[in-house]
């Protein structure tokens, strides 16, 4: 035994969830393997934990059993396109040579008026290339499947086009049936030249129009897989080589124009540039870099060269790591799947034997002018109108198109749990710093004693605090360099935790700090000043004291501002009818200051302040606990536990990753407008999916009593099953168009 783990397969050769159940059940006979095959996106994943279950093996299993595989990281989005279009093509073809042979046989078996001597002949002459080579992948694949005793759709299609065929030649060589009309119903002996005919056009239009619809379905997968760059400029030996950009190694640095796609996630050494990450994050504005920025794999240089130090790369990467969660999510199944898939694998032999009944009920039982053709055409309509492939479809189909969706506009979904869980979300708990606000400290007001001029206070404060890490320092110091242009030496520096800094700045002693530090260094601090202080505690911000010459000079007021999209993001919301909550470990008055900005109620059940990071699981166990079903968005370490414990969770992709591996939902960009999106799109998806079950059970619940009792001929029964399998992907593709809230609409339009 060896630790588990996973190949992903590319299929091609299935025809209905039928093939995908036989693979599945060919791959799971392999000891230490558990697979699962998603018949929408033509793909399986396969958990391996013995160390003698090698790719080929699998691959050798499933082409043993008549279809092709191969690894799905050997498949490009080139090769899956080309593939694609091929098989639309064919089937194309295969369809137009069909059904112009196919139509006169139609026109002249349904019109008597038309009917001349030895029209059947005509009729054989022109149905046997359609019932032969237009009706051949359905052949083909009953064939290959009864090599395994294995039965599929295509059993039933292929059964019911032979016996139609077969009973004609017999009825044509040996019944005499050259003196009757085909349609005459007053003798007993009868041509189904046009059955078998209709039904292999149907079913090909049918197949035809699915494989177009369900090209239309991956059309986000491959082009999200089209994003990535396909060679890379490095240094190396002081020489710019070109490579693939596969093989781009951490610590590569990369040379990246104006109008290139940049191959690893990294950071920038030189040069300044304005990157499009729209394609990643669905959002059009572009994010001016410089030296010691944060760029992503896949996102585009728009202006100036960059040299890019790379960090992650390959698998590492934020653009790997996301088409991965895409493809898991996809290829996850939801409960009513499962049903359908247990119906699926007893669905063909059943139909069979109730097509087996009929014939034998009408034989016994019908008209005995005519009791042959009655339990005949009663029998080959029940075979046809079988459609265990709607069933098949409904969940990966709408599955692949609502996580494709979501992909183009920067949300990725886990899978299909995730939307069942999202239905019953009625709180959403939000984390403060990084979340709701930018989680960069930014000063925004500096409050000078009487006779002080800013610009002092700014130039030693600024310069002083530049030798901080702190984040209010930082705060400072980026303000004083910004508006001064250049800040002075320090000297003397000293930190002092939980007190503030001092140095000696321009031969002055300068502090900068809280109350406690200017009373332990007994530096005056005055009422106009301490008022200021404060004032700007009480409003929610942080406030530190500026002294140098014997006294406080000035208050530098901090804060952490909300995201500009946060105060329409809980609207949104609250426009869904949830209830949103905020969670954060700060002071209460900076907490209500912040909830009263971007729209959340002030009192004690909507804003919970004061809380430590071990704590925020507790107070999301706490309000489920009381029957509230939330959904928990954060975007840091401390927001892991509380993100997991949630019934959803919603990670910011601007945060860690061990928030976003916690997480449900990932919002790729960070914009908390796209929650509400993910929780609409994540809904619609699911309705699609039980719209899509309810229609195909209720399908085949209708149609199969329908044509056992004779009220269907097996011409519109073919075309009845044809429909069910191309309104199941026609329906999913809706979600390519879900509505989205306004601002999310006006990116997309705009990109």
């Amino acid at each position: 035994m060896s630790e588990e783990r996973t190949i992903d397969l590319s299929l091609t050769g299935m025809t209905c969830n039928a093939c995908a159940m036989n693979i599945e059940r060919g791959l799971n006979s392999i000891s230490g393997v558990s697979a699962t095959v998603n018949f929408a996106a033509e793909s399986a994943r396969v958990a391996v934990t013995e160390k003698d279950v090698t790719s080929d093996r699998l691959i050798s299993v499933v082409e043993g059993l008549g279809y092709g595989a191969r690894l799905l990281e050997n498949t490009t989005p080139d090769m899956l396109d080309a593939e694609v279009r091929e098989k639309v093509t064919a089937l194309k073809i295969r369809l137009i040579v069909s059904g112009v042979l196919a139509l006169p046989v139609l026109v002249v078996s349904m019109f008597t008026q038309l009917q001349f001597d030895n029209w059947q002949w005509w009729a054989l002459v022109l149905s046997t290339p359609v019932v032969t080579w237009g009706a051949w992948p359905f052949h083909r694949a009953a064939l290959m499947n009864a090599r395994h005793r294995a039965t599929t759709m295509d059993t039933l299609i292929s059964l019911g086009v032979v016996a139609a065929t077969a009973w004609s030649l017999w009825a044509l060589i040996w019944g005499d049936v050259t003196e009757h009309s085909g349609m005459d119903m007053s003798h007993g002996v009868h041509v189904y030249f046009e059955v078998a005919v209709s039904v292999t056009v149907f079913l090909l239009a049918g197949r035809y129009f699915e494989a177009r619809a369900k090209r239309r379905a991956g059309d986000a997968l491959r082009a999200l897989l089209a994003l990535g760059a396909r060679q890379a400029v490095v240094i190396r030996d002081g020489q710019e080589i070109e490579i693939d950009a596969s093989k781009v190694k951490v610590g590569d640095r990369l040379v990246v124009r104006p109008g290139e796609t940049i191959a690893a996630d990294g950071v920038v050494e030189e040069g300044n540039s304005s990157i499009d990450a729209s394609m990643l994050t669905g959002e059009s504005v572009p994010v001016d870099v410089g030296p010691g920025s944060k760029v992503t794999g896949t996102t585009t240089n728009l202006t100036g060269r960059l040299i890019v130090k790379a960090r992650r790369v390959g698998a590492d990467s934020t653009f790997a790591q996301m088409t991965k969660l895409v493809r898991d999510a996809q290829t996850t199944k939801a409960p009513v799947q499962r049903l359908a898939d247990r119906v699926s694998s007893v669905f063909v032999p059943a139909v069979i034997a109730i097509a087996i009944g009929t014939f034998v009920a009408w034989f016994f039982l019908g008209d005995a002018t005519d009791q042959v053709a009655d339990a005949f055409t009663a029998a080959v309509a029940v075979l046809i109108i079988a459609c265990p492939c709607a069933l098949g479809l409904a969940t990966p189909t709408a599955l692949m198109v609502g996580s494709g969706r979501a992909a183009q506009m920067g949300i990725v979904i886990k899978g299909v749990d995730v939307l069942q869980s999202t239905r019953r979300i009625d709180t959403v708990v939000f984390d403060k710093t990084g979340t709701v606000t930018t989680g960069v400290m930014q000063l925004v007001d500096v409050v000078v004693a009487d006779g002080v001029a800013r610009s002092e206070v700014l130039l030693l404060a600024g310069s002083l605090e530049h030798a901080s890490e702190h984040p209010v320092a930082k705060a400072i110091a980026q303000a004083a360099r910004a508006e001064l242009g250049s800040l002075d030496h320090v000297s003397q520096f000293e930190s002092l935790p939980g007190l503030g800094t001092t140095g000696v700045v321009n031969s002055r002693r300068v502090m900068v700090g809280g109350e406690a530090l200017f009373s332990k260094q007994h530096v005056l601090v005055s009422k106009q000043i301490r008022e200021a202080l404060v004032a700007a505690r009480e409003s929610g911000n942080t406030a530190v004291l500026v002294g140098y010459d014997g006294s406080a000079k000035a208050v530098c007021v901090v804060a952490d501002r909300p995201k500009p999209s946060s105060a329409t993001a809980i609207s949104d919301l609250r426009n869904l009818g949830l209830r949103p909550v905020l969670l954060t470990g700060d002071n209460r008055e900076t907490a209500v200051a912040v909830a009263s900005q971007v729209g959340i109620e002030t009192d004690e059940q909507h804003v919970i302040a004061g809380v430590l990071p071990v704590d925020k699981v507790r107070v999301v166990a706490d309000l489920q606990d009381r029957g509230y079903a939330v959904a928990m968005v954060g975007d840091g370490v401390n927001d892991a536990a509380a993100l997991a414990q949630a019934d959803v969770g919603i990670a910011m992709g601007t945060g860690t990753d061990v928030a976003m591996h916690a997480s449900d939902l990932t919002i790729v960009s960070g914009d908390l407008r796209l929650v509400s999106d993910a929780i609409l799109l994540s809904r619609a998806t699911l309705r699609t999916i039980s719209a899509n079950v309810f229609w195909a059970f209720a399908y085949n619940t209708a149609a199969i009593p329908i044509a056992a009792s004779g009220l269907m001929n097996p011409m519109w029964a073919g075309l009845a099953m044809a429909f069910s399998s191309v309104f199941v992907v026609t329906n999913s593709l809706r979600l390519r168009t879900a509505k989205l809230t306004p601002q999310t609409a006006f990116v997309h339009a705009t990109r």
